[in-house]
């Protein structure tokens, strides 16, 4: 059995996640080496206040977003709305999309990508 926690797995820094404002903190818990369907990546993400993932486009893959905890502002397909914990978001094939976090606490968030075609 193969079991990662995404609490304490160490995490990754990224300045300006595509077009975005800020510093990110993510872990990538599952990579597409670690299925045999057609998932990409499972990653845990936290954004501080005041940070953001830029509106960007994808290619041939779907993407979910699954809000942990805070809130903050998507868009998908250029239609912004609140987004709180709870909620899960598609932004699908060839969609564009992104994330900012409004809100005077951090913002969790798992992000899993599936390939389309694989």
């Amino acid at each position: 059995m193969n079991v990662k926690n995404y609490r304490t797995t160490p995490k990754a820094a990224i300045t300006h996640s595509p077009g975005g404002t800020g510093t990110i903190r993510y872990t990538r818990l599952w990579d597409k080496k670690d299925f045999v369907s057609q998932w990409n990546f499972v990653d845990h993400v936290t954004m501080p206040p005041g940070s953001s993932i830029g509106v960007h486009t994808h290619g041939e893959n779907e993407e979910m977003y699954v809000i942990l905890s805070g809130r903050g502002m998507m868009t998908v397909n250029g239609e912004t709305r609140s987004v709180v914990a709870g909620d899960t978001i598609l932004n699908p094939a060839q969609g564009t999309h992104g994330l900012v976090n409004d809100s005077a606490e951090e913002l969790e968030l798992l992000v899993v990508e599936v390939l389309v075609g694989r």
